[in-house]
């Protein structure tokens, strides 16, 4: 007879991989706990507490409200995040001893302002490709320095900080849409009927623009259009048989060097897309509506319906 009164073994299920997550306070404090470790830190500790006590309430004049705990406290966690930056970008270790070692010989005042440097470095570079001149405005360029300012600085020293991080990431998406930019500006530069003088600048259109209509051969560069040009080019190509590689090595030729990895860039996405449409049976009033929706936007001008 089988004893059926034991509990059945059921099969172990294999432990769950919890993601390892790595946690790290701001350098700042790292750069704190180190002095708290040293022996005779009391004067240097003052020293540092003085320094952060009035650069706390300069910031909070200028940034948060110097008349509430919550501004100050505010302000406090921004000069915490920002002489954190300004290790950060120090090219040093990144280790207390040496954070702390940075901080002593310089101030903290000294480092705050080497991070605030940053926040306004990063502020001049363009956040998008598309200008206008309202971004010349003295107040929304103290605007937009603020709103970095708040969102790469503000550090609770009990908390996780990925603020370098994200200036990191920031930084290197701003410096590619500066070569965007300054390529578009080169573009507009030698457009064929005189120089662009706009303010108002749409860097992926004119970019657009010069490289579709560099498709009909070795011809002048193209960086604003009507909509009677587009309709002129649709239909020559669609009549002579192109060699489009050829056209667009042309432009290259004409082309400063470091703007050429966004030019082929571009050539690589419009050679299966727009280029096939251009040179399709597709009707060309549909061919040139995706063109102005998609591609050339702002810098296509509108002259008829």
């Amino acid at each position: 007879m089988t004893d059926n009164s034991l509990p059945k073994r059921v099969p172990e299920k294999p432990a769950m991989k919890l993601a390892h997550i790595t946690t790290r306070p701001p350098h700042l404090v790292q750069a704190l706990e180190a002095l708290g470790q040293r022996a005779d830190h009391q004067e240097a500790a003052q020293d540092l507490i003085d320094e952060l006590s009035g650069i706390t309430v300069l910031v909070a004049r200028k940034f948060t409200n110097d008349r509430t705990a919550d501004g100050l406290l505010d302000a406090f966690y921004l000069t915490v995040g920002c002489i954190s930056l300004g290790i950060s970008q120090a090219n040093i270790p990144e280790d207390g001893d040496a954070q702390l070692s940075f901080l002593l010989h310089h101030g903290a005042e000294h480092v705050f302002q080497m991070g605030f440097r940053h926040i306004k470095e990063l502020s001049g570079l363009p956040y998008t490709v598309f200008l206008s001149d309202f971004d010349n405005d003295p107040f929304v360029q103290q605007r937009d320095i603020k709103v970095l300012f708040a969102e790469i600085c503000r550090a609770d020293p009990i908390s996780a900080w990925t603020g370098d991080d994200v200036y990191k990431r920031e930084w290197l998406d701003r410096q590619n849409n500066q070569r965007i930019v300054a390529c578009a500006q080169w573009l507009r530069k030698k457009h064929y009927a005189g120089p662009v003088k706009d303010p108002d600048l749409d860097a992926q259109a004119v970019i657009a623009i010069a490289v579709i209509f560099a498709i009909a051969g070795d011809g002048p560069i193209v960086a604003r259009v009507r909509q009677k040009d587009l309709e002129t080019l649709i239909q020559g190509v669609r009549k002579t048989p192109l060699d489009i590689e050829a056209g667009w090595n042309a432009l290259l030729k004409k082309v400063p060097a470091e703007y050429h990895p966004i030019l082929r860039e571009r050539m690589d996405e419009y050679r299966n897309t727009i280029v096939k449409k251009i040179l399709s049976k597709t009707r060309i009033k549909t061919v040139i509506t995706e063109i102005q929706n998609s591609y050339a936007g702002s810098e296509l001008e509108v002259d008829y319906d």
